[in-house]
């Protein structure tokens, strides 16, 4: 390498001063004309580059490596391998903003030389999980050329990285025990379980509450200009039986089929665990109430404690049962009956009376019309298929050659 003059540089710093530009987060320095500093890149004696002319050595391995954006580059994708212009690329967002896995040694080759002299460069790096800051800084003692570059950015003091890296695990329902294995494998630079809980409890929760708050007061000012409010409520618990420390109390708008709100109970908050569904829907009813929303009928499962408080507690508001919890309980009654020797054939129609209560639910315009269907069950399964409620005055299907299933009515 050819030094520097340092009498060439005095002269010239005495004629004008170094013009400086910064680009994103590093400094590029710029040198008044006239300046007797040559740009000659350093390479080392035992690199192939040094004894082989560039043009030659590409030449050479043109035959070998398949050329970028070629296709035969098994990695080649058109939509993605066009050379934009980066000058003219509008900023993005972290979280919109592409990334790529990157060596360390590919990376620090482009602080190993000044652009501005051609020495030398110290380089020294900060490494923070996946976040990476070079400084970069000549060597040459007449060269006061120096910057910083980070490889992402930075939110406050955390970067941006890290941030997402723990957002997307905890948004996929991943684990990070697993993700942490998998980046490990590769060598790849991560944070530890503690930053990643951190993450969770101080930016993550929080930001999924204020999306959750503001997306239910939108659901929430809808409701309140409609006069009828269809509701569906349930709990689940954080493990089966009577045993649960947590159960999440769900309300939905039945005609939307959208969650309006969600109540959390904790057992030690009231007796026992059994009375956390009846706390989460009078929770759930009072934060509505207060919200302006006119509840004209609720449908919940056929939990004892919350009938008896819609019966006494909230007499305006209409009752429903799910059909599916008392297709469930009625089902068991049947199976527990055709147990008993003299009616072995129930268990035939099991699935038949199951079917039909699906139907009687699903197919009627009216509540009288859905009792009429339910209750003409008495006489199909005894082989009388015309009934004497007018709104559901015969049954639909065509007559059965089956006569072995059909049921002996009872005599009174």
């Amino acid at each position: 390498m050819t030094p520097c003059s340092a009498r060439g540089i005095h002269n010239h710093r005495s004629q004008a001063t170094v013009a400086t530009k910064t680009v994103g987060v590093g400094t590029l320095f710029q040198l008044p004309l006239g300046t007797s500093l040559k740009r000659k890149a350093l390479v080392p004696a035992e690199s192939p580059a040094a004894k082989q002319p560039l043009l030659e050595l590409l030449s050479s391995q043109e035959s070998e490596v398949p050329s970028l954006g070629s296709e035969e580059d098994p990695t080649y994708h058109p939509s993605t391998s066009k050379l934009d212009d980066i000058s003219e690329r509008e900023p993005t967002q972290p979280q919109h903003t592409v990334k790529y896995l990157v060596y360390e040694d590919c990376l620090l080759d482009l602080f190993r030389i000044c652009p501005t002299c051609s020495s030398v460069c110290k380089v020294r790096t900060f490494v923070k999980g996946t976040f990476l800051s070079v400084t970069q800084t000549c060597s040459h003692e007449f060269c006061e050329f120096s910057r910083k570059w980070n490889s992402q950015p930075l939110l406050r003091s955390t970067p941006a990285g890290n941030l997402q890296l723990s957002a997307a695990v905890y948004f996929t329902g991943s684990s990070f025990i697993q993700t942490n294995k998998v980046l490990n494998a590769m060598n790849v630079r991560t944070f530890s379980r503690m930053s990643h809980r951190n993450h969770v409890h101080q930016y993550i929760e929080a930001s999924v509450l204020h999306k959750w708050r503001l997306h239910q007061a939108g659901l929430l000012e809808g409701l309140k200009q409609k006069q009828r409010v269809s509701l569906g409520g349930d709990m689940r618990a954080d493990s089966p039986g009577h045993c649960a420390k947590y159960g999440s109390y769900t309300m939905m708008d039945l005609n939307t089929n959208k969650i309006v709100d969600t109540q959390l109970v904790q057992s030690n908050e009231v007796k026992s665990s059994v009375h956390m569904e009846k706390e989460g829907l009078i929770r759930s009813l009072k934060y509505l109430s207060k919200a302006g929303v006119k509840v004209d009928y609720l449908v919940t499962d056929r939990h004892n404690q919350v009938q008896k408080y819609m019966r006494e507690e909230k007499p305006t508001i209409t009752h429903y049962y799910d059909v599916w919890h008392l297709c469930k309980a009625f089902t068991k009654k049947l199976v527990a009956m055709a147990k008993l020797k003299e009616c072995v054939k129930v268990k035939l129609w099991k699935q038949s009376v199951k079917n039909h209560l699906y139907w009687s639910a699903s197919g009627s315009s009216s509540g009288e019309e859905t009792v009429a269907k339910w209750t003409s069950v008495i006489n199909h399964i005894t082989n009388v298929h015309v009934h004497d409620n007018p709104h559901f005055p015969k049954c639909l299907h065509p007559p059965s050659t089956d006569k072995n299933k059909w049921l002996k009515p009872a005599i009174h």
